[in-house]
Order: C-alpha cells, then structure tokens, then sequence
C-alpha cells in the first residue's frame, strides 16, 4: 500500500483549546519569521531550519517548501501562526514509522501549546494510518522542555545516543523518544 504524496493530503484542521493547527498560508511568512527568527528557538532545530529566519524563507515554506518534509500545520494562537507541527512518514519497509517535529515562538513556551499540538497529530496519525504502529522524536539531549512534551504526550525515552548530532559547531547528545500505537486492550483499559 503506497502512502500518498504530501501535496495529495488535504489537512485537517484540528482544534484544541489552547491552539488550533491548520494548512499553511501565505500570509502567515511574516509571523513565522518574526517568531522563528530567534536564536533560542532554532538551537533547539535540526539544520534545515534556516538562520536566519526571513520572510521570504517563510513565504517558501508556506508556499509548499514544506512539503518536503511530510506534513506541516500551521500552529495558530489568537488568529496568528507561531510555529509549525510536522509529520513525516518513514518510507517502504519502514513505513509503519513517523518522525513528529514541531518548533514554536519563545512568547508561547510554557504555555502548554506544544503539549496540545503534539497531541492533536498523535491522535490524528493513529486514526488517518491504520499501518502506523510507531511515532517517534529526536531531540537534542540539552532540550528538557521538548523532553517534557513528548513525555505528558506519552512517548518513552527510547535511546540516548552520544556525541551523534551535529549543530552549531559542535557535536552533541541526542535523545530518540518514541510511541507506539495502543492495542485494542490498551484502548479498552483507558477508556474504563
């Protein structure tokens, strides 16, 4: 069974009550790059974040760049887009694996958003590919807070991996977390 292209995806919006995740618009470049254009937001990115964060990378990010990295929402707070949420599927024989990303604007840290927008992909993923049987995330191992929202997300500390990242000039810890999808038993138990 193949997995449609991106572009084919039309995304959901999905709502919680701190955040809502949508399709991205071209008129969201210039909040993206106003909020994404932070040092301590892009210290927490893997290298296809770009630094800086202009406008008009942002305009081509929202104009489909992102499409070359599985799925992207939109994270809208107050009518305004302050981050991104991704998805993206492993292919052929790994495909029953999706790596989540996300990245979010320092003024809206702390604020349980990430935790709700992890969560909203989580449970879309596992209703929208019946295959998928394991999301995972790789963090820098520096990064408590993004340790924090895979954890209330309920993903477990897979593997911690020595000096096996690259950023900013230097090599790093990284932290692989993962979750796996719940059995019809696992499911029965949560919901009594």
């Amino acid at each position: 069974m193949s997995t449609p292209t991106p572009s084919a995806w039309t995304l959901p919006v999905l709502c919680g009550s701190r955040c809502t995740l949508r399709t991205l618009r071209l008129d969201d470049a210039e909040s993206l790059s106003r909020h994404g254009d932070d040092e301590a937001v892009w210290r927490n990115l893997f290298d296809g974040f770009p630094r800086p964060y202009t406008v008009e990378v942002a305009r081509q990010w929202c104009a489909g760049g992102w499409q070359d990295f599985g799925l992207s929402w939109a994270i809208e707070v107050d009518g305004e887009a302050v981050g991104c949420i991704s998805l993206r599927r492993d292919p052929e024989w790994m495909r029953c694996n999706a790596e989540a990303g996300y990245w979010l604007g320092q003024a809206f840290w702390g604020r349980g958003i990430a935790t709700e927008a992890l969560g909203l992909v989580r449970d879309w993923a596992w209703a929208s590919f019946p295959e998928l049987t394991r999301l995972y995330m790789r963090i820098f191992a520096w990064n408590a807070a993004s340790t924090q929202v895979a954890r209330r997300c309920g993903f477990h500390q897979e593997a911690h991996l020595p000096q096996s990242a690259y950023k900013n000039g230097e090599i790093v810890d990284l932290l692989l977390w993962g979750l796996y999808r719940p059995s019809e038993r696992d499911a029965a138990r949560m919901s009594s």
